[in-house]
């Protein structure tokens, strides 16, 4: 799936004019956690969000917020006392955000979230705002996800779960030897580590057709 199938199009927008307060009403509001800002071209020019709003001067003190600061250069400091204090969405935003491109993968958006340790990025189209994509909207497509669609027979399934090892799953190495009979899966090998046992576990139960599963592996704490 790519991003544009499960982004949302109903965007919700804030100027750079629009108050603090009117940003953290809408997202209390509409349940978001971030918002674009964009100028009166509609170009994106930055988002606010959650975490540009909890160090506040509404939600901590001056003085302990003038702890923390004293540790930052004088212009860091500025730039800190301003986000804490200004009205105006344009001064608190996050400027320049990271975007992705609607055509892009969400194996690509997942990696980026995860990396960066953000929820929602702003989804473009030739240079322009088209939707959000959030962490909430990649649920959409583990529901949707199609099952396993693997040819029925023991040979096809043993065939499947052969590919399957050696696509990053951490058994790429180990060398299992696979057989399936009726529909349940059988590995041998010598897989001590109890998180591969369970990868292979796992990767097994994920294919269409498998009845069950035994390993062969042996006992990690006999010689």
């Amino acid at each position: 799936m790519l991003v544009k199938d499960v982004m949302t199009t109903k965007v919700i927008k804030l100027s750079p004019d629009n108050s603090v307060r009117q940003a953290a009403k809408l997202m209390f509001e509409h349940h978001v956690s971030g918002i674009p800002v964009v100028d009166d071209e509609g170009r994106l020019l930055g988002v606010i969000s959650e975490g540009d709003l909890i160090r506040r001067t509404e939600l901590c003190s001056e003085a302990s917020a003038l702890m923390v600061d004293m540790t930052l250069a004088p212009d860091d400091r500025a730039s800190a006392f301003v986000r804490r204090c200004s009205w105006r969405v344009g001064d608190v935003m996050t400027a320049d955000p990271v975007t992705i491109d609607e055509d892009a993968s969400l194996a690509r958006v997942a990696r980026l979230m995860h990396e960066l340790g953000i929820k929602r990025i702003p989804v473009m189209r030739n240079g322009e705002l088209v939707g959000i994509v959030s962490r909430a909207d990649l649920l959409q497509a583990i529901f949707s996800a199609k099952k396993d669609e693997t040819a029925a027979g023991d040979e096809a399934i043993r065939r499947s779960i052969l590919v399957r090892l050696g696509e990053n799953t951490g058994l790429e190495e180990l060398n299992l030897t696979v057989t399936v009979t009726e529909g349940i899966v059988h590995f041998w090998g010598k897989v001590e580590s109890a998180a591969c046992r369970k990868a292979a576990r796992i990767l097994a139960e994920g294919v269409h057709g498998v009845r069950g599963v035994v390993e062969h592996f042996p006992d990690p704490y006999t010689n």
